[in-house]
């Protein structure tokens, strides 16, 4: 496992090519993808905590090589709102993509200038260095959207370029309509989170995401080239085991495949081709 300048310094040399991606997965929700030629960082949840259960594979500072930052919404894990000054300074060419809804508050809070953000909103889509980036409403428990202005502080991303669609979910349950907005591609990825909800949870304002067969479901209705499940290893109270969801794939959608990713190793993924 690799873990701070090491890290970065695989990821800077790792090339990828036509319909090629690379992954590397620093623990609960937080990826790190290299595709056509960019580096992008989803929902890195690099800050120390009392209980964090997998250590920062990397610190703020040796970000260097950032372009773009994704936030699906604002919570600690995934937002990690200490830890984005930094970033911001680290990479200073990188752009911050985040829900619409948060902005220019965001901007405001941590002092990092306004048109470094990237605001989004569900079926909204926009190009950022020959990458386009599409946002998906995502329903954390509940599918919230604020009453005003009417936009969504939750999202899920999908990232297309050189052939390949991806979609980070963020934190989310299923919804009537879900599979609708996602069928508008042919995704090869998804990261989906797998750590479930209950009303012990909820009660201590832990808010929840879809089951493992829940999540299991979406990728067999939307067929990806590969599945991965993540979201359940960073938290003792707010876990789950991955190999139930490996098991119940294997069972229900054999076809499909899946992966868990150790930390801080890279995956290249090579998908169709393209002439």
């Amino acid at each position: 496992m690799k873990t701070g300048q090491p890290l970065i310094e695989e990821i800077n040399a790792t090339e990828v090519g036509k319909n090629q991606c690379a992954v590397w997965w620093l623990g609960q929700q937080s990826f790190i993808v290299k595709l056509a030629g960019s580096i992008l960082y989803f929902d890195p949840f690099l800050s120390p905590h009392e209980r964090r259960l997998v250590a920062p594979l990397l610190k703020p500072q040796e970000v260097t090589n950032a372009d773009l930052i994704f936030g699906s919404h604002d919570h600690r894990d995934h937002l990690d709102r200490p830890a984005w000054p930094a970033l911001a300074q680290a990479s200073p060419a990188a752009r911050f993509v985040v829900p619409e809804a948060l902005l220019p508050a965001l901007a405001k809070d941590l002092a990092i200038p306004l048109e470094r953000f990237i605001g989004l909103d569900d079926g909204r889509t926009v190009i950022e260095r020959g990458l386009r980036i599409s946002a998906i409403a995502s329903a954390h428990e509940f599918l919230d959207r604020d009453p005003a202005t009417g936009r969504y502080p939750y999202l899920g991303f999908v990232v297309e370029a050189d052939g390949i669609a991806i979609y980070h979910a963020g934190d989310g349950c299923i919804y009537e309509g879900l599979q609708t907005k996602l069928r508008q591609w042919k995704l090869q990825m998804m990261f989906l989170p797998i750590n479930g909800r209950d009303a012990k949870r909820l009660a201590q304002n832990c808010i929840g995401n879809m089951t493992y067969q829940e999540a299991a479901d979406l990728a067999g209705a939307l067929a990806p080239e590969v599945t991965v499940p993540a979201h359940f290893d960073m938290f003792a109270r707010n876990g789950e085991n991955p190999e139930l969801f490996v098991d119940y794939m294997r069972v229900k959608y054999p076809r499909l495949k899946v992966m868990i990713f150790p930390y801080g190793e890279s995956r290249v993924f090579t998908f169709g081709r393209v002439d």
